[in-house]
């Protein structure tokens, strides 16, 4: 699996998680009808929160390079969503679904896959399944170890061709509709380029081409990050105290470019923005524990001290999700849980296909 940026071995000990906050804490009431279960017409039709000084500002997406100045750095995620949810039947006939959490590249046995399995009665290992499309996933175990919490498939055929023929794109469970070709095109940005992701990076989806173009003529600098978002990205927080909670593992890289940029951004005193919170969580993590690529569990909560990240753009964020924890570490708790009584009293529209929110980080965000 490569290199691992462990943080759960010493999460009880770090100040970044203070028993003054419980889950319950990061609860709130969100009417359903405020979830966007389609886009907006436009990427950058969306709607902005600017949540950058004490009061909230209503403004419009297209108004962002107005807000940035010439010389800060915008990091990217560039991961790309694969249309990871296959479809199939085991031998009884049963139907199952599979979404796939990464392809492993093992050196001694091709095709092979981790994989969520939604089923009815688990099938046994060394059981072949037969899957829409006409290819066959064999069960091999679980995965990352025999107690793993997914499976380790064998694909007949290189996953990533499979996916891109048969599979459909892995809308969050919040969307109610099967995945359409607007979906196809939409739940993705228009800079992806390293295929690994079940879960869009969805504050930047905001951004076309031309908006990329207008903040390059105000000096604004871009750079990017790979953080390949995992199917853990939607599972809910389950333990009131939050120091228990297990985070998921998810791939990231940071590049030597972006490195290089980021500090010749610090040098002329510009500011880093992180693009989404999957760039916050890739960029802290190589700063936190000096690797370049690997494995993160990283859990950032209130109390956590930001080592690289100046102002983030995002969008809103699930009732008791560790993003909403992340988001109030960065911002301060009492003003990320204003701008979201805000927001929802503005009838902004929430999650994924949503609109937008800008913050700056506190210095002493708690």
């Amino acid at each position: 699996m490569g290199q691992f940026c462990l943080f759960f071995p010493v999460r009880p000990a770090m100040p970044s998680v203070p028993s003054r906050f419980t889950l319950s804490d990061f609860d709130f009431h969100l009417p359903p009808e405020l979830i966007a279960q389609h886009p907006a017409a436009e990427r950058t039709g969306s709607r902005l929160l600017d949540g950058t000084g004490p009061a909230p500002q209503d403004r419009q997406f297209r108004e962002l390079p107005a807000l940035l100045r010439a010389g800060d750095l915008m990091v990217f995620n560039d991961t790309q969503v694969v249309k990871a949810r296959l479809f199939g039947h085991k031998p009884s006939g049963g139907r199952l679904e599979l979404l796939v959490e990464r392809v492993l590249h093992e050196p001694d046995l091709p095709h092979t896959v981790a994989a969520h399995m939604k089923v009815s009665k688990k099938p046994q290992p060394g059981t072949v399944l037969q899957m829409d499309g006409g290819f066959t996933a064999t069960l091999l175990g679980r995965w990352p170890n025999a107690d793993g919490p997914i499976f380790r498939f064998q694909f007949s055929e290189d996953p990533y061709t499979l996916m891109a023929q048969h599979g459909h794109v892995p809308l969050p469970p919040y969307i109610t509709h099967a995945d359409s070709a607007e979906d196809e095109r939409r739940y993705q940005t228009v800079f992806a380029r390293s295929p690994g992701a079940v879960a869009a990076p969805t504050a930047a989806l905001h951004f076309d081409e031309a908006m990329l173009a207008t903040l390059d003529a105000a000096g604004v600098q871009r750079a990017s990050v790979t953080l390949h978002v995992g199917a853990g990205t939607f599972q809910p927080v389950k333990t009131e105290n939050i120091a228990e909670h297990v985070m998921h593992f998810e791939r990231y890289e940071v590049p030597q470019a972006t490195a290089d940029a980021i500090a010749a951004c610090r040098a002329r005193g510009g500011r880093v923005l992180a693009v989404g919170t999957t760039s916050v969580r890739a960029l802290e993590s190589w700063a936190t524990c000096g690797q370049a690529q690997g494995d993160t569990d990283i859990f950032i909560t209130p109390g956590y001290q930001f080592r690289t990240v100046d102002m983030l753009l995002t969008n809103f964020h699930l009732p008791k999700s560790t993003l909403m924890m992340l988001v109030s570490a960065f911002a301060g708790y009492g003003h990320i849980m204003a701008l979201y009584q805000h927001a929802i009293a503005q009838r902004y529209r929430f999650f994924s296909y949503g609109d937008a929110m800008l913050l700056q980080r506190k210095a002493d965000a708690a």
